[in-house]
């Protein structure tokens, strides 16, 4: 696994960027990089970026709150490094903090989206959350449902779900969870917007797997098989904070904890009343 935070600024400037789409509906883009070093593909990608502001956003980071959280919980997911680097994008350098990730396939295998997988081998009526209980990925899925009703993921859109196939060995799977920067209060860029911030709003979201709400999709989860998680504890802020006074505002980190604390709470009273 790679070092998660690499506080000493890098050179990263060699990197190119392309643009991808802000599906959150705000302001500006992502902007995603690559390289391939010593056999090792490496996937960068930026926060929030407008040409006017910058690297804006703090998404990065939340990949790696996220990746700790799955951590503690005991929950495959695709791993990311948070690294200080300078960048340079149209011919201007910024300094800001990016994550990169490995890639998760294996030799052999072909990656397609699973909205794509699904509108070509679904059966007739069948839903999205049908066609995956009956692929065997209930676990996966009811995992999935969890963690994002934990961080407030916007946006499990149908290709934020991928499906990993290797027809040599005509073996199937899915992805580790990955693409949580669209989650907690990503798009909270002050102390007044930190501070006004509902953590235990139920907002509607982007989700392709069961309903637009992700406290609804919790109901989603039968009873004899809610996730086997380990459990969360208040001391593991710590362990999801570390290293990251620096980088954003102690109220923000605080106010990241309340919600991710708040609602594993609720979920554990809401399981356990079941």
């Amino acid at each position: 696994m790679m070092t998660e935070l690499i506080l000493e600024k890098q050179d990263l400037t060699y990197l190119s960027w392309s643009r991808i789409r802000n599906s959150s509906g705000t302001a500006g883009s992502f902007l995603k990089s690559y390289s391939e070093l010593g056999g090792r593909k490496i996937y960068y990608k930026l926060s929030n970026f407008d040409n006017i502001r910058g690297v804006i956003g703090h998404e990065c980071v939340n990949e790696l709150i996220a990746d700790r959280l799955l951590n503690i919980l005991g929950i495959d997911h695709l791993h990311y490094q948070l690294i200080h680097a300078d960048v340079v994008i149209n011919e201007t350098r910024f300094e800001t903090y990016l994550c990169a990730s490995e890639d998760f396939k294996q030799p052999g295998e072909n990656k397609v989206a699973l909205d794509v997988y699904y509108e070509n081998e679904r059966q007739n009526g069948e839903t999205p959350l049908d066609f995956c209980i009956r692929n065997g990925w209930s676990e996966y899925i009811y995992q999935m449902f969890l963690v994002d009703y934990l961080i407030l993921n916007r946006d499990r859109h149908g290709a934020n779900i991928e499906v990993l196939r290797n027809s040599g060995r005509k073996s199937i799977r899915l992805a580790p969870l990955f693409d949580h920067g669209l989650s907690l209060l990503f798009h909270c860029l002050s102390d007044a917007s930190v501070n006004a911030f509902d953590v235990m709003e139920d907002r509607r979201v982007n989700t392709y797997i069961g309903s637009r709400s992700v406290w609804e999709n919790l109901h989603l989860i039968p009873v004899e098989k809610y996730p086997r998680v380990s459990p969360l504890r208040v001391e593991d802020k710590t362990v999801i904070m570390e290293g990251l006074d620096n980088i954003i505002p102690a109220n923000l980190q605080n106010r990241i904890w309340e919600m991710i604390w708040k609602r594993w709470c609720t979920y554990e009273d809401f399981r356990c009343s079941r």
